[in-house]
């Protein structure tokens, strides 16, 4: 569905410059930095070690399982930090953890990404363990970017193995077909310079890894780094068994999953983001419309993970400040949470 009652603030009416703001200017005033309550060593797929933090509640409604996206991790993520705020006030308990590679989950172990195909077990392992921790089910798995390219895994492994305690997942501007919309970021002069920017912080991430285990990563490998591919290429795709960056992709891409998916779904998605091919857009449109499972909320304005509103925007909804596609995850959530399930 289109959701005609959006309003960014007036200067973020361009996909592009809503997405800078988002990147790299809300970062450094984030409202609600996270206090957790407790840590975890989580054990995903195949007992990879993922560093997590949890928040309780008396009586919750269920538990929210999230990450964030390409690069960075749980002590600078504010956008993910802001979710888990509104999330607890709410009635919801928190999982947020560090995915493969990522924060103290590479201090633990050097097993790299893979876009969604271990992940998404990861996911379901990681619900697995919280209901064994007493954490309230249902469990939602959640994530923005690609961080909800693999919570969408999560769903698809959650319906595979049947695992009935994962209510199903939300998730905010996710990746959907690789290969397309990185083709896509060549072709503008903005998206050149957000795969140069995202490129850079991929070889800082490796570089890090090097740093942490110098016996698993080549520094003369990680210094020819230039495009998202190239990491791709030069340290992930040997380590699946894919012959080329472009199969990688397509095998990891969720958007053939999306008509499959039978347990709730819920998608926000911007027609104006700048980091993804528009022609998923009517696409994304045509498999809402078939899928009953899946809901989606489809904007004209928003960016990439950014659907900052204007305070016209937020008296209509009484939202508590501008972060509106968060709220209308969590107003999802709550909707799905009404009525009780048997766990």
């Amino acid at each position: 569905m289109h959701s005609l009652s959006y309003r960014p603030p007036l200067p973020l009416h361009s996909g592009v410059i809503h997405t800078v703001f988002t990147a790299y200017v809300q970062r450094w005033g984030c409202l609600y930095p996270w206090q957790p309550q407790t840590s975890h060593v989580f054990h995903g797929a195949e007992g990879v070690p993922l560093y997590g933090e949890g928040y309780r509640l008396p009586q919750a409604r269920g538990t929210i399982i999230a990450t964030y996206g390409i690069t960075g991790d749980l002590r600078n993520q504010w956008y993910l930090h802001t979710l888990a705020h509104w999330a607890i006030a709410r009635g919801f308990e928190v999982v947020l953890f560090d995915w493969r590679a990522h924060g103290r989950s590479a201090e633990l172990s050097p097993v790299l990404t893979s876009d969604g195909l271990w992940e998404g077990q990861d996911f379901v392992a990681i619900a697995q363990q919280c209901q064994a921790l007493g954490y309230t089910p249902p469990y939602w798995l959640v994530g923005y970017s690609l961080g909800g390219q693999l919570a969408l895994w999560g769903a698809w492994y959650a319906q595979q193995q049947g695992a009935k305690a994962i209510g199903g997942a939300a998730v905010i501007c996710p990746n959907l077909d690789s290969n397309r919309s990185l083709a896509h970021l060549g072709t503008t002069f903005w998206g050149r310079q957000f795969e140069r920017a995202i490129s850079r912080q991929l070889q800082q991430l490796a570089r890090h890894l090097h740093r942490l285990h110098p016996q698993m990563f080549d520094l003369k490998t990680i210094a020819k780094i230039d495009t998202i591919a190239g990491f791709d290429a030069a340290l992930v795709i040997d380590r699946l068994g894919f012959a080329s960056v472009s199969d990688y992709y397509a095998a990891s891409s969720p958007l053939p999953l999306l008509p499959q998916l039978t347990i709730p779904i819920w998608i926000l998605y911007a027609a104006d983001d700048p980091l993804f091919a528009p022609s998923l857009v009517p696409e994304l449109l045509t498999i809402a419309e078939s899928n009953p499972n899946l809901t989606l909320l489809m904007t004209e304005q928003g960016g990439h993970v950014g659907f900052t509103s204007d305070r016209r925007c937020q008296r209509l909804w009484g939202d508590p400040d501008y972060c509106w596609g968060i709220h209308r995850l969590l107003d999802w959530l709550e909707q799905q949470t009404e009525t009780p399930r048997s766990i």
